[in-house]
C-alpha cells in the first residue's frame, strides 16, 4: 500500500481540537489514517505572525522540522528558538507550547504512532498552563546538554568538503559518529532524529541522491514517508513509475515495494521519516537478492 500527494498551503486548516487553544494555527495533513497509515501522521504546520499554540501534551511522540521562519518551543523550563532546518523531538507526555517569532512560521511535523482522529479516544490534551522558561536559546550542536534538537547543515552532505576535513570548532558541527554522513553508491544519508536525540517511536533523516544514484526495489517492516525538496527523482512503487519533485510527498506502508533513481544531472534531496523505528537487523528486503536466490536454487 502506498499514497502520494503534494504540499499545498491552501489546504491547511485549524484542527478541531485546537480551536480555542491556538491563534493563527493551521495545518495540512499529508499522511495519516486516510492514506492507510497507522504508525505516523505527517503534516505541514503554519503559524501566522504573532500566532501561538497553548500548552499541550500528547499520548504520541512528536517531532518538528522548521521549513521557514522561527518557531519558539517552550518546554521543561526553557524557551528554544528553532530557525529553518532546525528540528526537535518532543517525547510522549512532555508538555510544550509553541509560538511564531518575528513573523510567520512553517514546519513539517511528525506524530508517531498515528494521530487518533476517529473519536474513539483523545491523544491531545491542553493543560491550561502558561509556560515560561529561561532563554531564548538556539540549539548548540557542540553543547553536550543539547540532546533533543538538531540543525541540518546542507554542507554536511558535501562529500568533497568532508573529504578535505571539517572544522570541528565550527558552532554548527557535531563531532559525533551518530550524526556522521553515511555515503554509499552515490547516496548520502544524514540522521537527524533518532534514539540519540530522544526519539523512540520514529526517525527523521535527510537523503541525497547524486546523478545516476539508484536504490533497487525493496521493502521494509515499517512505514516510510518522503518529502521531496530538491531535484526530480524517478520512483518505482508497487510496479508503478512515478516522478517526484519539490513539494511532492510519498508514503509507503509496510511491505510496499519501492525504489528510486536519479536520472538527471542535478542533486535530488528529500526528508525521510520512518515509523516505527527500524529493527537492528533486516530493515531492508531487496527484491533482487531474493530473485537471485530463487534463480540459484532453480538452476
Amino acid at each position: 500500500m502506498y499514497a502520494s500527494t503534494s504540499i499545498d498551503d491552501r489546504r491547511a486548516a485549524t484542527p478541531p481540537a485546537y480551536l480555542g487553544h491556538s491563534r493563527g494555527y493551521r495545518r495540512q495533513v499529508l499522511v495519516g489514517r486516510d492514506t492507510g497509515s497507522a504508525h505516523l501522521t505527517l503534516s505541514v504546520g503554519h503559524l501566522d505572525a504573532g500566532g501561538s499554540i497553548d500548552a499541550v501534551v500528547h499520548s504520541h511522540e512528536t517531532s518538528v522540522y522548521v521549513l521557514a521562519g522561527t518557531l519558539a518551543v517552550t518546554t521543561l523550563g526553557q524557551v528554544t528558538h528553532l530557525g529553518p532546518d532546525h528540528c526537535v523531538v518532543l517525547p510522549v507526555g512532555e508538555v510544550y507550547a509553541v509560538a511564531a517569532v518575528d513573523g510567520p512560521a512553517r514546519w513539517l511535523q511528525t506524530i508517531a504512532p498515528g494521530e487518533i482522529d476517529d473519536g474513539r479516544r483523545r491523544d491531545t490534551f491542553f493543560t491550561g498552563e502558561v509556560l515560561t522558561g529561561r532563554g531564548p536559546v538556539v540549539p548548540d550542536m557542540r553543547d553536550p546538554r543539547t540532546r533533543n534538537a538538531v540543525r541540518f547543515d546542507p554542507s554536511s552532505m558535501d562529500l568533497g568538503r568532508l573529504a578535505g576535513g571539517s572544522d570541528v570548532n565550527a558552532p554548527t558541527v557535531s563531532p559525533s559518529m551518530a550524526t556522521a554522513l553515511l555515503a554509499y553508491s552515490g547516496i548520502g544519508v544524514k540522521m537527524l532524529l533518532d534514539q540519540n536525540t530522544g526519539a523512540q517511536l520514529h526517525t527523521v533523516f535527510m537523503v541525497d541522491y547524486q546523478p545516476t544514484a539508484i536504490a533497487h526495489p525493496h521493502d521494509h517492516p515499517f512505514e516510510e514517508a518522503y518529502v521531496f525538496v530538491l531535484g526530480r527523482v524517478h520512483a518505482l512503487v508497487e510496479g508503478e513509475e512515478i516522478t517526484f519533485g519539490p513539494g511532492d510527498v510519498l508514503w509507503c506502508g509496510v511491505g510496499a515495494d519501492h525504489g528510486f533513481e536519479n536520472r538527471g544531472d542535478d542533486l535530488v534531496r528529500w526528508i525521510e521519516v520512518q515509523a516505527p523505528q527500524p529493527p537492528a537487523r533486516h530493515s531492508y528486503r531487496f527484491s533482487r537478492e531474493w530473485e537471485h536466490l530463487a534463480a540459484k536454487l532453480e538452476g
